[in-house]
Formats: C-alpha cells, sequence, structure tokens
C-alpha cells in the first residue's frame, strides 16, 4: 500500500514508481504532491486507487481500477479495513496554464491491517473531531506540520492531545518554502506533552 504518492518528483529524495510495488494505492486529494504518481502506480502494479468519489472517477476515466469513498465511509478488503476521514483542506486538479479543477473534498485514511491502526491525517488544519477519530485506539499517526497549508507544528501537538497515537510521524514539510518546518521541534514539542513522535527519512522504514 502507497499513501499520497509523490516519488519522482519529491525534494526528500526521488524514487522510481517501478521500484515501489504496491496493491492499494491511497490519495487524500488532488494536488499534485499527493498524486503525482498515483497513475502510474496503478499502471505499473496492477493497484487499486482509493480516492474520494470525484477524484477516484477521474483517475477511472484513465483507465485505473478505483474504489471511490467519501468521508465516513469504509470498505473491508481479505486483509483488513480502510475508513475514510474528514480533512480541513481543498481538492483542485492542477491544470496547465495555472487553472485548477475541483475534485470534491479532501480526506484522511484510518487503516485496520495486522492488527494495527494507522490514522493519514492528509493535508489538514486541526478539527475537534479527531477525538473521534482516535477513539478506538491509534498505533502511528502520520500529521502534516507544515503550516502556511495545513496545521503547523503547535496544532499537530494539540491534535496528539486529541488523537493518543502510540506514535507519531510529521509529514508535509519541507518540500516548498512555504511549509519549511523543524520536525526534530515537533518532536521535541509532541515530547514534553507527553506524546512520542519520530522523523523519518527519505527510504527509511519502522515497524509498528
Amino acid at each position: 500500500m502507497v499513501l499520497d504518492p509523490y516519488l519522482r518528483e519529491n525534494p526528500h529524495g526521488s524514487v522510481d514508481p517501478a521500484a515501489v510495488p504496491c496493491d492499494f494505492v491511497l490519495c487524500s486529494h488532488a494536488h499534485d504532491d499527493h498524486i503525482a504518481d498515483a497513475l502510474n502506480l496503478a499502471r505499473l502494479h496492477k493497484a487499486v486507487i482509493v480516492a474520494p468519489y470525484e477524484l477516484a472517477l477521474h483517475f477511472a476515466s484513465q483507465g485505473a481500477d478505483v474504489l471511490d469513498l467519501m468521508p465516513g465511509g469504509s470498505v473491508s478488503l481479505p486483509w483488513g479495513r480502510i475508513q475514510m476521514t474528514p480533512a480541513v483542506h481543498s481538492s483542485a486538479l492542477e491544470l496547465p496554464g495555472g487553472e485548477t479543477k475541483s475534485m470534491g473534498v479532501a480526506a484522511g485514511y484510518v487503516i485496520h491491517a495486522d492488527g494495527r491502526t494507522v490514522y493519514h491525517a492528509g493535508d489538514t488544519a486541526l478539527f475537534g473531531d479527531m477525538q473521534l477519530i482516535g477513539r478506538g485506539g491509534l498505533d502511528l499517526a502520520l500529521l502534516p506540520i507544515g503550516d502556511f497549508y495545513t496545521m503547523g507544528a503547535d496544532d499537530a501537538v494539540e491534535a496528539l492531545k486529541l488523537l493518543h497515537p502510540r506514535l507519531a510521524v510529521p509529514m508535509h514539510y519541507n518540500t516548498s518554502e512555504r511549509i519549511k518546518a523543524d520536525p526534530h521541534a515537533f518532536v521535541s514539542a509532541a515530547a514534553r506533552a507527553g506524546h512520542t513522535a519520530r522523523v523519518m527519512s527519505a527510504g527509511e522504514s519502522i515497524g509498528i
């Protein structure tokens, strides 16, 4: 499974989609730094793209197999369950010439597999209903900290107080000047608030 694939052009490190075998590609919204390699992964690996309804239709029109969820909806699969959650953000395809095309809502995901539960927040502001997302227990929360377009590090710490994951990993930072942030400062702030967070480097893996 791949979440919000931004592989070839990612400033943190370029990855060849052919080297990322997967069966599902989960896209939280339509901005290019979250779907850049989704269609390529689907074609290379015969993967299913999971996305909010309008974005899923966009991928289906290009020949991809899709699952078209909406926030609150879920789907059970042989290996576990995917539930789509709300996110406070926008969703639009970025077209040539600076134009955009609305793709419905932005979302996050709660993924249940192998006895573990992972929350991928996508791009979002802090919102109070995160406490509902965390109510069943989370092993890992992936939270944006870049500010400007999403919540920043301070609000991400507040999100931890609502979600209570066993581990948090910061994301969506330092890919452009506007979202420059210090992930290690977030980890320290999370620790002061009684939560465990860890910075991941490109190519690194962790077990939960």
